[in-house]
């Protein structure tokens, strides 16, 4: 295992910076629990002259216990639920998918 899988175990076993979530491919699929850290930042587009402000959730999980991320996958988080919305993105190392999330 290298130094970064081993910081990046670190980070996710850290109760402050994730939290267990299930995960179900195809939003249906047999649920799996992993680790996940979310992040809400606001994001703020523009159309034209205009400027629109979201709310957005993004969450990051490690490859290795959601092998095959893809979009409309879910996740149950806290008792909420949420859809990956658009392709997951992995880390240059391969280690971390991250995700946007849109409530069920």
């Amino acid at each position: 295992m290298s130094i970064f899988a081993e910081a990046i175990d670190d980070l996710f076993a850290d109760p402050n910076l994730a939290r267990d979530a299930i995960w179900r491919a195809g939003g249906t699929g047999a649920p799996v629990t992993v680790r996940i850290v979310l992040r809400q930042p606001d994001r703020v587009e523009s159309f034209g002259e205009t400027r629109i402000w979201s709310e957005s959730v993004i969450g990051d999980v490690r490859t290795r216990d959601a092998l095959s991320l893809a979009e409309a996958d879910g996740f149950e988080i806290d008792g909420a639920i949420y859809v990956v919305q658009g392709e997951p993105v992995r880390d240059s190392e391969r280690l971390v998918w991250t995700v946007e999330l849109r409530p069920a």
